[in-house]
Order: C-alpha cells, then sequence, then structure tokens
C-alpha cells in the first residue's frame, strides 16, 4: 500500500476492525484540507460531505442494489446474539439468489460453477444470526472447511469489468481500502454485466454499523458511551477519503466516473461492507480480501479460529476449534473485540456477559488547577501522550498504564522528579516500568480511577433510566422501526458497559476499604502501644 505525496493518504487514526486476532490496518484518508470544501453538487446527502458534521436529518435511504434487510441481525458480516435480533424476525424476501425457494442454494451453484468444491456447510435460518451457515455432516475439531479458490475472491488486483475505470484508479496508487471500495462501486452499478452480480445482490443495501447512524442517532443514543467519538471520527474519515478521490479523481475523470453512481451515498454502502466483511489474510502477505460465501459466517466468542490461505489447497481455510453435529451453525472469530468495536463495525452487541473480550474505554484528565499541571503535561507530552487520556477497563481490572496516569494526576509537588517515570510508564514505553511503585500515592491514586468510573456510571444510568431522547425526524412505520431497533442496540451496549464499570467500581471499593481498614488497625495498635508504655 505504497503512498507517495500525490496518493490518497493514510490516516494514522483510521484503523479498521478485521475478522482475525491482531488484525488492524491503517485505513485510507484523505488530505484533510479538502475536507471543509464539501461540494453542494453531491445528489445524495450533499450535507454529509463534510468533516464539521457527518449529520443528516433522515436515516439514509440506502443504495440501488444489494438486499432490503429489515433485520439488524443480516447474514454474515456481523450477525451474532443480539437481543435486538431476536426481537426481530423479519428478514428481506428477495436474498437474490443466495437461498432460492426450494432450499437449494444458488449462489452456491454459482461459485460452484466458477470452482469452489463441494461444501459441507449449508446457508440456513438460525437462531443466533437470523442466517449462517451449518454443518451438513458431522464436523471434527481441527478440521479445514471452505476452500474458497482465490479466483473467488475480490483483492486490490481483481479484475475490472470496466478495465478502462480500475486504470485510472491504479494510476493514480490509490491505497487497497478506497480501491476495493471504488470496485465494489463499479461492480455493484453493472447489476447483470458484473461477474459479482449474485454477490452484490446478496450484499445488504443498508449495513447497520454506525457509519449508516445519522449524527443525531449517535447523539441521542450514545451519549454515555465513548463509542459515539470513535463513531464520528469513522465517519469523517470515510467522507475525507471520499473528497479526496473526487477531488483528484472522479471529477478529472467525469465520464468514468459520474456522480449518480460515485458519490458520498455509495461510498458509505461500500465502505460499510469493508468495514463488516473484509478480511486480512496473514498467508498472502497480509493481503486484504472480500470472501464470498465465506462472509455468511458468523461471529461466537467462544470459537478463536479464522480465515486464512491454506498453501497446500490453494484455497482460503479455517479450522475448526471444536466439533459441530449436523445442523448446528459453525462460528469463526472477527476478532478479540468489545462490544461497543462489534457495533462499531458489524451492527450488533453481544448478550451481555457472554463476551470474554469485553471493556469500556475510561477517559481521565490532568486537573487543570493542579499547581503541577504543566509539569506534568509537559511529561505525558513527551511521551506522546495529552492531557486526557482514555484506558480500556475490563471485568478482570485495569492497565497498569491507566494506575500510572492516575499516579501522575495525584502526585505532590515534591515528587516532581518522578513525573517523567509515570509519563513513560502511563505510555507503556517501558515494558519493564521501572521505579514503578509509589505505596505513599496508591489509595489517592485509586481514590482518583473510582471517581472517573462512578461519574461515567451515572452518565449510563441517567441514559437508561430515561434521559435518552429520540431525534425529531419525520416518522414513518420504516423509520419507527429503525429507531426502536437502534435504541435497543444502543441500550445493550450500554447495559454491558456499565456492567464493566460496576465491576471496576466494586473491585476498587473493596481495595479502599481494606486498605483504610488496615490503616485504622494501625494506628488503634499503636494508640495501645503509646498508653501501655505511659
Amino acid at each position: 500500500m505504497a503512498t507517495t505525496t500525490s496518493t490518497t493518504a493514510l490516516h494514522p487514526q483510521f484503523r479498521p476492525p478485521l475478522r482475525a486476532p491482531s488484525r488492524l490496518l491503517l485505513l485510507p484518508h484523505s488530505s484533510y484540507s479538502s475536507f471543509a470544501r464539501a461540494r453542494a453538487r453531491t445528489p445524495v446527502r450533499a450535507s454529509a460531505a463534510s468533516a464539521s458534521a457527518p449529520a443528516q436529518q433522515e436515516a439514509v435511504a440506502g443504495v440501488p442494489w444489494g438486499c432490503e434487510i429489515e433485520s439488524l441481525a443480516y447474514v454474515g458480516g456481523g450477525a451474532s446474539a443480539s437481543a435486538t435480533a431476536k426481537k426481530k424476525k423479519r428478514a428481506a424476501a428477495h436474498l437474490a439468489g443466495v437461498v432460492s425457494n426450494d432450499g437449494r442454494q444458488g449462489g452456491v451453484r454459482q461459485l460452484a460453477d466458477s470452482g469452489l468444491p463441494e461444501q459441507r456447510l449449508a446457508i440456513q435460518r438460525v437462531d443466533v444470526g437470523e442466517r449462517g451457515l451449518v454443518a451438513l455432516k458431522n464436523i471434527r475439531k481441527g478440521e479445514k472447511l471452505l476452500f474458497v479458490p482465490p479466483s473467488l475472491v475480490i483483492t486490490a488486483d481483481s479484475e475490472w469489468s470496466r478495465p478502462e475505470v480500475g486504470d485510472v484508479m491504479k494510476r493514480n496508487a490509490v491505497p487497497d481500502w478506497p480501491l476495493i471500495a471504488t470496485y465494489l462501486i463499479s461492480e455493484a452499478s453493472l447489476e447483470g454485466s458484473s461477474r459479482w452480480n449474485s454477490y452484490i445482490a446478496a450484499l445488504p443495501r443498508q449495513p447497520y454499523s454506525l457509519l449508516y447512524w445519522t449524527r443525531a442517532e449517535l447523539d441521542a443514543y450514545l451519549v454515555a458511551s465513548p463509542i459515539r467519538e470513535r463513531a464520528i471520527q469513522r465517519i469523517t474519515d470515510v467522507i475525507g477519503t471520499y473528497n479526496d478521490l473526487r477531488d483528484r479523481i472522479f471529477s478529472k475523470h467525469s465520464d468514468l466516473f459520474p456522480e449518480e453512481v460515485y458519490n458520498i451515498e455509495t461510498f458509505l454502502w461500500s465502505f460499510g461492507i469493508l468495514f463488516s466483511r473484509l478480511v486480512r489474510l496473514p498467508s498472502m502477505d497480509g493481503r486484504v480480501a472480500l470472501v464470498p460465501w465465506a462472509d455468511m459466517l458468523n461471529h461466537s466468542p467462544e470459537v478463536e479460529t479464522f480465515l486464512d490461505f491454506d498453501k497446500s489447497s490453494q484455497g482460503i481455510v479455517f479450522t475448526t476449534d471444536r466439533s459441530y453435529q449436523p445442523g448446528e451453525q459453525v462460528f469463526i472469530s472477527y476478532g478479540k473485540k468489545s462490544s461497543g468495536e462489534l457495533l462499531l463495525s458489524y451492527g450488533f452487541v453481544p448478550k451481555e456477559g457472554t463476551n470474554p473480550n469485553d471493556s469500556v474505554e475510561l477517559m481521565v484528565s490532568l486537573d487543570k488547577t493542579d499547581n503541577c499541571y504543566k509539569e506534568k503535561l509537559q511529561a505525558l507530552k513527551q511521551n506522546g501522550l495529552s492531557a486526557s487520556e482514555s484506558f480500556p477497563l475490563r471485568v478482570t481490572g485495569w492497565p497498569v498504564e491507566l494506575m500510572a496516569y492516575a499516579f501522575l494526576v495525584v502526585s505532590p509537588p515534591d515528587m516532581s522528579q518522578r513525573f517523567e517515570e509515570m509519563a513513560v510508564a502511563a505510555s507503556n514505553k517501558s515494558s519493564s516500568k521501572p521505579g514503578f511503585n509509589y505505596p505513599e500515592l496508591e489509595e489517592q491514586a485509586l481514590q482518583f480511577i473510582l471517581d472517573c468510573c462512578e461519574s461515567n456510571i451515572a452518565k449510563y444510568t441517567k441514559y437508561l433510566e430515561g434521559g435518552n431522547g429520540t431525534p425529531q425526524v419525520s416518522i414513518n412505520a420504516k423509520q419507527a422501526n429503525r429507531t426502536l431497533l437502534l435504541k435497543q442496540l444502543a441500550q445493550d451496549l450500554c447495559i454491558s458497559e456499565r456492567r464493566i464499570l460496576y465491576r471496576t467500581q466494586y473491585i476498587l471499593r473493596r481495595r479502599l476499604r481494606d486498605m483504610r481498614g488496615g490503616e485504622l488497625r494501625a494506628l488503634s495498635l499503636f494508640n495501645g502501644l503509646r498508653k501501655l508504655f505511659k
């Protein structure tokens, strides 16, 4: 993904989630100087193509291709055990050949004609995810499944149905993510003329990742969750990528990139598909790819297997890490992600307490009234940190970096010579954490973290107990249903995140109680001894 000064840049904060452990890539970003220059000529939701506010008054209408899905638990690309998914059992009447009326799978037949070997899995309606891949026969632990040949995989090297469009993109050295996003739009616009017609027709017309939430919905339903800011940043970055491509390439080749096809609406759709379905294949030098058929697999936090290229069979496979009975749904892992990250990219929230990788970000800040504020801030900046930082809390505890930051916050002026080592420990630059032991500050540091936790708990409680509102939009039956679904997702996320905060609060209160109880016992013993020797 080499870039030059004339190519689409890669923003260092734009890291998309992918469906394998430790598979984070930099996502494309544009020259941000073009953000504010959103052009009124964008025909669909032109106001969204600006960095200042990816906001719209109405829910996105969707693109003219794909499958009209009313349920949040669309097959593949993010379906999981969401309480919302179980409440809404409606699905699309049309899956564009993926599942035919007689139960046979037309999309699979087309893939088989193109080289997909006979499968031991079939797509069916399931309890977890509405639709997923289930075992046709007994499957043992350690078996390899799928064997999708590279010819059926969409990558940056895939052949374009309109070669002249692909040539322009490649001449401009567009990186993989925006290149594949543009490729998907190009192929989708050709409908039956594209070899990917059946695959694209079975993709959701409106992905339910947070890219497709309006700004009003994000503000109303995720006001208590830190995932809101990440969603806003992601939308901004996608818009920036589109603006850059439009200004540098599309506007100069309007005959190849007509705006009715290549606009902010279609780019939000294509990036929504990539965020929820693109995988990185470690054995193919980390190449990113869309893998038809394989992306019908749903996620389970109880498995760790993921897709990869198998050199011996020359196909995309995954190796089961448990056995399956006939009719049982088969899962892969989308990665060790929190419930917020799963909602951000895939549009679902696991059932409370079922995600062992769950976490919530806790924001902590320096006190601006601190007499040593400038010195502490300088120490943080020298180590790549700022006056406000977020650290992940888990049910099992909190990172040592958070404790180091808390030590710095509460440290008195006479410890100014230790500010630097505290900042180093907070930045995770030193694995040894030299001198990272300040017993005289521990109680204050724990109390500081507890205060931050309780402040966040109050925000979640206010939202969950009725502090949430509904964006003022024109309501029809479809919009009302969407509102109910999004509110349920937000509620599920907030309950899961508050649960982690409650657990952290309990641990901190108990530790502080034990520390203070020990101090009282020591003081009582000291007073008793003093009286004895009088």
